[in-house]
């Protein structure tokens, strides 16, 4: 179960002293050291990942017609607000989505644009450099927060495309001798990282947990791993929390309220990504390859609910996709028919991004 650094690496010379210093790691401060280091993480890092010369394909790096429906959705949406107007984007990366709605807003709904701020809620100051590069032309309509807390209320779409599978987790496992949950930590033995198991009593993640029915938990093989992300909870109810009128909504690959916890993934959903290729040892190399694991809707719909939200939607990107091209197609023909379809087949192909990525849409 443990994997040896490849060659000079820093980051993971920084872990194994945290290690030293404090005992096992929680998994969720691996990843976030492994991903958002201020130096050394892998989403800090200017070199391409994103496409098909990169790490890992997204539904942006397909081509613009994914940015194209979501504006056009976004634009029936805002318009049954009246006055000023925000998009607020969460995990923008380098602003590439970005330039493709506002593009499109600019060129097919110039009054609506008129009175739109486009928001970029980005933590990073590198990655908030890379996005004004690219977004230079439409600096006047631009915005950049650190988070949403503390920010103005929002009258109009919150979302997040492919950033709740990149918020820490904490790998959980089920202990049928003692029938209770566990974390998988990582520790430093013998010149390589390991899982080891540790109690985690008063941590966060337990106040995530399910009352899942005896009968469930009954046949929960021993060891049985799954995630949680306090973070991306606490990410999307400050978002909700952040909504006075409009939409919120999340695109990615994840569990669906119904279907967590699942029997065909008995070891979890974390996984790593370099050239294209998923790696074995999420544990090697960090800051050197992506990590993800698979967004709960489940919990966010809670987490939204709680806040007042109504869910309007929890679909497949496939139908999501497909029901905006054709309204598309009946209520302005000459957009539907500029826009790539070969794009939208790879974006909702049901053995590739179409069934596997869902949406959830709340709204107050």
């Amino acid at each position: 179960m443990c994997a040896v650094p490849q060659g000079a690496n820093p980051l993971a010379g920084m872990i194994r002293a945290e290690i030293d210093d404090d005992g096992p790691m929680p998994f969720a401060r691996f990843m976030e050291l492994a991903l958002y280091h201020p130096e050394f993480g892998y989403y800090e890092k200017e070199a391409s990942q994103v496409g098909r010369q990169g790490d890992f394909v997204t539904s942006v790096s397909v081509g613009a017609a994914f940015g194209q429906l979501l504006a056009y959705r976004f634009a029936k949406w805002l318009e049954a607000i009246d006055g000023p107007v925000q998009v607020v984007e969460a995990g923008a990366h380098d602003g590439t989505l970005a330039g493709d709605i506002l593009e499109w807003l600019a060129a097919n709904d110039e009054p609506l644009f008129a009175r739109l701020r486009y928001v970029i809620t980005e933590p990073s100051a590198k990655r908030q450099s890379w996005q004004a590069k690219r977004l230079a032309k439409f600096d006047a309509q631009l915005e950049w927060r650190d988070s949403l807390t503390g920010a103005p209320e929002i009258r109009g779409v919150i979302f997040c495309n492919e950033l709740l599978d990149a918020f820490p987790v904490n790998r959980i496992g089920w202990s049928k001798a003692e029938r209770g949950w566990f974390e998988w930590a990582v520790d430093w033995r013998d010149g390589a990282f390991c899982w080891e198991p540790i109690d985690g009593g008063g941590a966060a993640w337990r106040s995530l947990l399910p009352a899942w029915p005896s009968a469930l938990l009954d046949v929960l093989p021993d060891q049985y791993t799954t995630e949680l992300s306090p973070q991306a909870n606490a990410w999307w109810r400050a978002a909700a929390d952040q909504l006075a009128v409009g939409k919120l909504i999340a695109l990615d690959y994840g569990y669906g309220p119904d279907d967590w916890p699942t029997a065909n993934q008995p070891d979890g959903t974390v996984r790593g990504y370099r050239c294209q290729k998923l790696v074995d040892d999420v544990l090697t190399d960090p800051g050197e390859q992506d990590l993800t694991a698979h967004a709960n809707f489940g919990l966010a719909k809670q987490s939204g609910e709680a806040a007042g939200l109504q869910t309007e939607l929890f679909t497949s990107q496939e139908r999501f996709l497909n029901g905006a091209f054709a309204e598309m197609l009946q209520s302005a023909p000459a957009l539907g028919q500029a826009l790539d379809v070969r794009q939208l087949q790879a974006l909702t192909h049901p053995a590739h991004m179409g069934r596997p990525f869902r949406v959830l849409v709340q709204s107050r």
